[in-house]
């Protein structure tokens, strides 16, 4: 397994849903890689959650990333699937297989998510065949 490690910034946008219900909403994202992945992606969110209860929900995302994972150049799409239970937060984001593309193709992995002080860490452990 290779390993790589940097930051990314990203920004969410709500997007307009013909559901009223405040419980579930949809979002888009970008997302810019620094580090030993350089690139972008764009990010479909569905999450869910109790306004009243914070801390707590739960969310669904298809990320696509294009860039370059130290020194090769493709793109890959990642899964998310979150939840926070009060607080704790369990979160797995693994690479769709067959995903890959251009010198990424046959990528398999998962990427680990930190925030500190506001700012975002990504770890990815991942594999190319």
């Amino acid at each position: 397994m290779s390993h790589a490690n940097g930051t990314f910034d990203v920004k969410l946008t709500p997007q307009k849903d013909e559901n009223s219900d405040p419980t579930v909403g949809r979002m888009a994202g970008d997302k810019q890689y620094h580090g030993d992945l350089e690139g972008t992606a764009n990010i479909q969110m569905l999450y869910a959650g109790n306004p009243g209860a914070k801390g707590s929900g739960g969310y669904v995302a298809i990320e696509k990333v294009s860039g370059t994972l130290q020194g090769r150049t493709g793109t890959f799409v990642l899964q998310h699937s979150g939840t926070m239970n009060k607080g704790a937060q369990q979160l797995s984001i693994t690479v769709v297989p067959d995903s890959g593309t251009g010198q990424l193709a046959g990528i398999s992995g998962k990427m680990e998510i930190k925030i500190v002080d506001g700012k975002h860490f990504y770890e990815f452990e991942y594999m190319l065949q």
